[in-house]
């Protein structure tokens, strides 16, 4: 095995669920660090889980294999061919696991056939209820996806403590996602005026904005029933995608608010600046959460946020100091928070809040460090094997 200082680049072999162009924070994550780590090769095997995806292609400094046929079944394949599929690429001098799920799976079974250094990316936001529901009959195999791991870098510390509790011996580093400032931080273009008009919200309305998965776990369903208690100049406008899409909009029908709370669907990640910019409070009322990528770039964007006291969240925001807390599955609780916020005797210190919050971020949460925090632990991957 070679280290990472020396002449020929060490191969870094990941295996995840799926990749681009599905975005989530685990994939932008792996795109960012892998990125800035130009002298490590990096070789992808996924799940294909759409038939227009190229089975094989190179995307920034990763070679990546899907496998498949470009249906749900891809995650199953994952764990089977993918396995082949990589023993057939050579040998790597470490194997990434990005999160304990079917990549976690395929990674554990290529370990123990070839016995390469492993090391496992927790990224889950998902609660530990929930991962259990989907993992149960297989549950001695799932933990020892975290038994045999060799290192382990956990986003927040509320994962590493999971990693412990589900049987991990090996180090495990905190070393959370980051986000790119400088895109979120400013502006050349003013979309507030735009952004407002496309949705019939007055320039001097208040707009809360959430990006988010629409899930259970992501408290939606709590935030659009805090609108039923917050003054009629109150806009509620909901980024992205998910299952639970038509059910929100149902309920928005049935409380009679679909006049103030507007569903943008699908975003690009290069567009989501904007739609931060046109609004005046983030909020998203998890009910779990692995960390929390949306935050920060809420954050960044100088927004006042709001948010739950669970999972990872505790991490970077302090309750009146980066932002404030709400509590779980309590639609009161939003629309209090969400009206302190509004109100402009507070103005002074929400400035000062929502100024230390994105002065934290960026001296925290750069991707540039954060490549380099994974570049010491593939470096220390390298020199135990």
């Amino acid at each position: 095995m070679t280290s990472l200082t020396a002449k020929s680049k060490p191969r870094v072999l990941i295996f995840s669920t799926a990749y681009l162009p599905h975005i989530g924070g685990a994939e932008l994550a792996v795109k960012e660090i892998t990125d800035r780590l130009a002298d490590i090769s990096f070789t992808m095997i996924t799940a294909r889980l759409e038939s227009g995806l190229a089975a094989h292609e190179k995307l920034g400094n990763i070679e990546v294999y899907r496998i498949g046929k470009g249906d749900a079944l891809d995650k199953i394949r994952l764990f089977f061919s993918g396995v082949k599929r990589a023993r057939s690429l050579g040998a790597f001098d470490v194997v990434w696991a990005i999160m304990a799920s079917y990549g976690g799976f395929a990674v554990l079974r290529y370990k123990k056939k070839t016995g390469t250094k492993m090391l496992l990316t927790l990224q889950e936001g998902d609660s530990k209820a929930h991962i259990y529901s989907r993992v149960w009959f297989v549950w001695p195999y799932f933990k020892q996806i975290f038994k045999r791991a060799d290192r382990i870098q956990a986003i927040s510390n509320y994962l590493a403590t999971w990693g412990r509790r589900m049987g991990a011996h090996c180090p495990i580093d905190v070393v959370p996602n980051g986000v790119n400032i400088e895109n979120f931080k400013f502006q050349i273009t003013d979309f507030r005026l735009p952004l407002r008009r496309k949705f019939g919200i007055n320039n001097d309305d208040k707009v809360v904005v959430s990006t988010s998965r629409l899930v259970k776990k992501n408290g939606l369903s709590d935030l659009i029933r805090a609108m039923t208690v917050l003054p009629m100049n109150v806009h509620l406008v909901i980024v992205g995608i998910g299952e639970l899409e038509r059910d929100l909009k149902v309920l928005t029908d049935q409380l009679n608010i679909n006049q103030r709370v507007h569903f943008v669907g699908f975003v690009s990640h290069e567009s989501l600046p904007g739609y931060l910019h046109a609004a005046d409070i983030f909020c998203r009322p998890s009910m779990s959460e692995g960390l929390g990528i949306s935050f920060f770039e809420a954050m960044a964007a100088g927004l006042p946020v709001v948010a739950t006291e669970v999972g990872g969240i505790p991490d970077f925001l302090k309750d009146g100091a980066t932002g404030w807390f709400c509590k779980v599955n309590n639609p009161k609780s939003i629309a209090e928070k969400i009206t302190y916020i509004l109100d402009e005797n507070n103005r002074s210190e929400i400035q000062r809040v929502r100024l230390a919050a994105q002065e934290f971020v960026s001296a925290r949460f750069l991707w540039d460090n954060i490549a380099q925090q994974m570049r010491r632990i593939f470096d220390q991957l390298v020199h135990i094997s």
